[in-house]
């Protein structure tokens, strides 16, 4: 074989190794005000698409905030994946999609309910989640509990029923105990997280 076919062999093999570099290095970084459209799977109730913080961040059931500003989707997707791997029965399969801030907003997008968050919770404030979203995915979504929180007496106050209050066990649901009493979240519920008594 000749110096000169061994070149051009050698320069035909590196072809796909270079356009697979060139090709990771043009996916698009993720920035502040897009929107990430994330579908898992093993579990289509994880499916929901989130807006990309002004931190950078993003909030996703188990995996808690998740930075995200300048990366890429592929990574993304990865550092979900690996958030919800103790999580679900098989490894999980994630993609994400982004959609820059100027991307017109879906129908689907516009259906969520928009609830609140207060005391401690990592990440407390107004939160948007799709419909069926339940009070253990929000609070997963505001980045879980401080170590301050009292877990056996946070509060459910419902918009459509002014006056009443439930009280959720946080800690049964986690015990896998009470999953039974992990309510379904609608438009303008409150969920309170107390501080923690000096003997709780």
């Amino acid at each position: 074989m000749t110096i000169m076919l061994r070149f051009m062999l050698a320069a035909i093999l590196a072809l796909p190794l270079v356009f697979g570099q060139t090709a990771l290095a043009q996916e698009y970084r993720i920035q502040t005000g897009d929107r990430l459209m994330i579908e898992v799977l093993e579990d289509a109730s994880l499916n929901r698409t989130v807006a990309v913080l002004p931190g950078g961040t993003i909030n996703f059931p188990y995996a808690g905030s998740i930075r995200v500003a300048g990366q890429s989707p592929t990574s993304v997707s990865n550092s979900i994946s690996q958030s919800l791997a103790g999580v679900l029965a098989s490894p999980p399969t994630v993609f994400v999609t982004a959609m820059p801030l100027d991307a017109p907003v879906t129908e689907a997008e516009k259906d969520v309910v928009n609830i609140y968050i207060m005391g401690e919770a990592s990440a407390p404030g107004p939160k948007a989640v799709l419909p069926g979203t339940t009070f253990l995915q929000a609070l997963s979504q505001a980045g879980g509990l401080t170590p301050f929180a009292a877990t056996k007496r946070i509060q459910l106050r419902r918009a459509a029923m002014p006056g009443q209050v439930i009280t959720v066990n946080y800690a049964a649901i986690m015990r896998g105990s009470g999953m039974n009493l992990d309510p379904v979240l609608a438009e303008g519920d409150v969920i309170i997280v107390p501080e923690r008594g000096l003997f709780e």
